[in-house]
């Protein structure tokens, strides 16, 4: 066996906080956002939707990129508004990508899932959720047994909007709580009590829905190993089939709202690892199976059952165990993945609407994918998933290429500064069970454009 050293050695300093601090993508795509570029436009987007096969299997993500209020943690593109005219308008607009969209397909691929993001999807009316649902089972072929996941603000809802939300056929709840403690609430601008999440909880498991996620984040300001374990202990009295514990991203040069949390409120490196350690150790010993990087699932969970066999995929809304190689994102800011590569919509909204309200769509950027990249965003992507990659099957798959990476990574084993996580042993590359909290840091050695560019990016834990 040959092995590399501690994941993260090879940013400055040589302790555990560098190696935690390091700064590194979350590789919810491959390349990541800050490498697409202006060369595809709408019209390469409409090429490669044209494409598509009838018998593709299509996912839809829909962006609504309006809150009631803003979250200062929040890094999401999104816009607070307190009024409903501006996100009436935008529903106008959506529906024309949804119907241009509809239209280039002419009734091909078919939908195995459907994800309704922000923002706050729940800001919208409870009819105005009907219609949105009806517009694309209309222009959209959808499998009978869609999954359909919502992300739900608690303050938002009443029981016209959880009618609204049967209505649509909604299978899965996404709840973000972030935090329960009173003070950690305050310095986010996010007051959400535990009784207005149970609520929620209780409502949807009232009209049938079969899955409830818990979105929790640790990182955040004043928040303690204790605090965080608090949380973590109401949140498992609601008996969630899922939870996601996301570290805080502070990235005040990007979203600048961040700048009204104090730094000084913010835990440092190494107490944000214990909070992560923490957290996991807390749920894992209430009887969910650890899933990825930071997700947990209860072991007769699909996404349980696709992390046992291997089948665990990772897309822009985290870990899933939706397979379809065919992502559609409508609503600004929104990206596409499909198999020639990335599309994304412009966030401007009244560039948005303008756009897609003249029959056009909205792709402002996107990147187009080599062979080399389709390599290389499977490793990655095994590595986030599996903590491992086999080098035969790099190869099986991707010829060349798969033996270039493959040696690539030999190389690297033999570099003690490139520092991994990483180990060999009968061509199969693992993450060492210590290093896994650190595995972002083992998929950028694979990552050729990743010292490219100015792009920043959160620390790796």
């Amino acid at each position: 066996m040959v092995a590399m050293q501690r994941a993260g050695e090879q940013v400055s300093g040589t302790g555990p906080a560098a190696r935690y601090a390091a700064a590194v993508p979350r590789y919810t795509s491959y390349p990541t956002a800050p490498h697409f570029h202006t060369g595809v436009t709408g019209e390469t987007f409409r090429g490669w939707l044209a494409e598509t096969g009838q018998g593709d299997d299509l996912s839809l993500y829909v962006h609504i990129p309006f809150c009631d209020r803003l979250c200062w943690f929040c890094a999401c593109h999104t816009k607070m508004t307190r009024r409903y005219e501006p996100v009436a308008a935008f529903l106008d607009a959506l529906f024309c990508e949804i119907r241009t969209v509809g239209g280039i397909l002419k009734g091909r691929g078919r939908v195995r899932a459907l994800h309704f993001g922000g923002g706050s999807p729940t800001m919208l009316r409870a009819d105005d959720i009907v219609r949105l649902g009806s517009a694309l089972k209309t222009a959209f072929n959808f499998a009978a047994n869609a999954e359909i996941s919502v992300e739900l603000d608690p303050n938002d809802m009443d029981e016209a909007r959880f009618d609204a939300l049967a209505e649509i056929g909604m299978t899965r709840a996404s709840l973000g709580v972030q935090d329960f403690d009173p003070q950690v609430q305050k310095a986010i601008n996010r007051e959400q009590t535990f009784e207005q999440t149970k609520a929620v909880v209780d409502g949807v498991r009232a009209r049938g829905v079969r899955s409830v996620n818990l979105d929790l984040l640790y990182g955040l300001p004043h928040q303690t190993c204790e605090s965080v374990a608090d949380t973590i202990r109401q949140a498992l009295t609601l008996s969630p089939d899922r939870i996601a514990i996301f570290g805080y991203a502070h990235v005040p040069w990007f979203k600048k709202h961040q700048t009204m949390i104090d730094e000084a409120w913010l835990p440092g490196p190494e107490e944000r690892f214990e909070q992560q350690q923490e957290t996991a150790r807390i749920i894992r010993e209430a009887g969910y199976e650890a899933i990825g990087l930071d997700h947990f699932a209860k072991p007769d969970d699909p996404l349980a059952t696709a992390a046992r066999q291997g089948r665990l995929n990772r897309n822009f809304q985290g870990y899933t165990e939706d397979a379809c190689r065919r992502l559609i994102g409508l609503g600004p800011s929104s990206v596409s993945r499909l198999p020639q590569g990335y599309a994304q919509n412009t966030p401007a909204s009244a560039q948005y609407e303008r756009t897609v309200e003249s029959g056009d769509l909205a792709t402002v950027r996107g990147f187009a994918l080599s062979a080399e990249d389709h390599a290389r965003a499977w490793v990655i992507e095994r590595l986030m998933c599996d903590f491992a990659f086999s080098g035969d099957e790099a190869v099986r798959r991707f010829g060349e290429c798969g033996r270039r990476i493959v040696a690539e990574a030999r190389a690297r084993l033999q570099e003690p500064a490139s520092a991994a996580g990483l180990v060999e042993e009968a061509g199969v590359f693992t993450v060492r069970d210590d290093a896994r909290p650190l595995v972002r840091s083992a998929a950028a050695l694979f990552d050729q454009y990743l010292k490219q560019g100015g792009a920043r990016h959160s620390a790796a834990v």
